[in-house]
């Protein structure tokens, strides 16, 4: 891998002796979109001002670009950064929100003006050049607060829950024109967000945080299929999770016997684990079928009830009580618009999966 362009080494933050940050090791690459994703108090926007410099690091370096960060001021960094909250100046028009980092500068006017007519070009907002920010929805405050960021060429952007001030649909849209805005720029972007479909639309990768700790670092793939713990299964998407015993791991294949499965758990693949350890299986629900008639075979099929129907126009979700009590969420495609086939509630069903689509965990 090429040498980072950022990287972080072995940072801690700590506030009156307690690790908001915890000895956090980081590579990010040259114009990759990196996301930060965790809950409240996870430490992910800490990281993120230390990066800007707003904040100083109890111990560990920050580099960027091959600079050490250490006791340089956020205003002489290469670095800028989006607040969720966008902090436009309300009394200015939006060529001046954007021009305002620039004339601080003390660059010529001309190329003031240059820069702000291209980097609003490219955010699709020249036509609102004139305008205050209360003229402006929500999406084009946003494209203006990236502009005024971007404007400076900075080597690095740093975006901190850059679309949680935006609704839904808007979001998914403004998510798009981001990414395409970052691929014709180059810039390296870092954002924090505690939005699970935000990064996984967003990152090249992401690094998953828990109490001031990067848990898991990997492509949107890898840490929604290979979750390595528990936390990362649970928190990153919809999943099942069953206690179980390993009571068979060769090297092409384990089982797991469930009591609250009330099954015994094939999975295609060996974990190098001791027979007969505690053991948790994450299956997604997407990747559980519901049937009203038993599949062939006694492994990877459990018996239920159906308890609950969610209908949400593409997909539809089912609760389902197992035999043993426990509750299973089933997600499926509705592909089509024959009601009369649909399940009902507390129809008998089995439920069975692929041995592919378990993953083991550990821990």
């Amino acid at each position: 891998m090429p040498d980072a362009y950022v990287r972080i080494e072995g940072v801690t933050k700590t506030f009156g002796g307690a690790p908001a940050v915890d000895n956090v090791s980081l590579d990010v690459q040259r114009g990759e979109i990196f996301c930060l994703l965790g809950g409240s108090g996870s430490g992910k926007t800490t990281l993120l001002r230390m990066l800007a410099g707003f904040e100083t690091p109890t111990s560990g370096r920050l580099y960027i670009d091959g600079q050490d960060m250490t006791g340089i001021a956020p205003c002489e960094r290469p670095v800028n950064m989006m607040f969720q909250s966008y902090a436009l100046f309300p009394h200015m028009s939006v060529e001046k929100n954007v021009a305002f980092g620039l004339e601080q500068e003390k660059l010529a006017r001309a190329e003031i003006s240059e820069r702000v007519v291209q980097i609003l070009d490219i955010v699709k907002m020249g036509a609102f050049i004139g305008r205050k920010p209360h003229q402006l929805s929500g999406g084009q405050r946003q494209r203006v607060a990236l502009a005024r960021a971007l404007v400076k060429r900075p080597k690095l952007l740093l975006l901190d829950e850059p679309l949680g001030a935006l609704d839904r649909k808007l979001r998914e849209h403004t998510q798009f024109e981001l990414l395409a805005i970052q691929k014709r720029l180059g810039v390296t972007f870092i954002v924090v967000t505690h939005d699970q479909g935000e990064a996984m639309t967003l990152a090249s990768r992401i690094g998953v945080m828990n109490h001031g700790q990067i848990v898991q670092i990997g492509t949107p793939l890898d840490i929604y299929e290979y979750p390595q713990t528990k936390f990362v299964a649970d928190f990153v998407g919809s999943v099942n999770l069953f206690d179980g015993r390993l009571v068979e791991d060769e090297a092409d294949h384990v089982r797991i016997r469930s009591e609250e499965l009330g099954a015994v758990v094939y999975v295609d693949h060996g974990i190098t684990s001791a027979p007969d350890v505690s053991v948790s299986v994450a299956i997604r629900p997407e990747k559980i079928g519901i049937d009203r008639t038993r599949p062939a075979g006694s492994e990877n099929v459990a018996h239920g009830r159906v308890k609950e129907i969610a209908y949400m126009g593409d997909t539809s979700i089912y609760i389902v009580e197992l035999d043993a009590g426990k509750l299973v969420r089933v997600t499926l495609p509705n592909v089509v618009r024959r009601a009369e086939d649909r399940l009902t509630a507390e129809e008998s069903v089995y439920l069975s999966w692929h041995a592919s689509s378990p993953v083991v965990l550990t821990r």
